[in-house]
């Protein structure tokens, strides 16, 4: 039995087989942080017209930093490294807060007097 882990020699077979299942579920799972991440972008998009209507900022620093907090308690209960999680979502907020800017001036363009 070869357990070669440069990809040139024989697997054993039944490692192969518990490869290709933990892949597989891996598979699993980033599809669904996918589909997840496009269900929350279009909350957020929600959220960024409501805001760009009634004028208020893109950006919520309080709302922010109590969803980092909560973020990093449940990474936490899961054993997750919170470091980890908090990067994540503050990836993910200044992706919002950017399409929430591009909402606010598109919004703002509309309305715009014409000159």
């Amino acid at each position: 039995m070869s357990t070669s882990s440069t990809g040139g020699g024989d697997i054993d077979p039944a490692v192969l087989k518990e490869l290709t299942r933990l892949r597989d579920s891996i598979d699993n799972i980033d599809a669904a942080i996918v589909h997840m991440l496009a269900e929350r972008f279009k909350a957020t998009q929600q959220v960024g017209h409501l805001k760009a209507e009634h004028r208020l900022p893109p950006a919520d620093p309080a709302r922010e930093a109590r969803q980092i907090a909560r973020l990093r308690a449940l990474a936490e209960d899961a054993r997750l490294d919170p470091a980890f999680a908090e990067k994540f979502l503050n990836f993910i907020i200044a992706e919002v807060i950017r399409h929430h800017e591009r909402i606010a001036e598109d919004s703002a363009a509309k309305t715009a007097p014409a000159s």
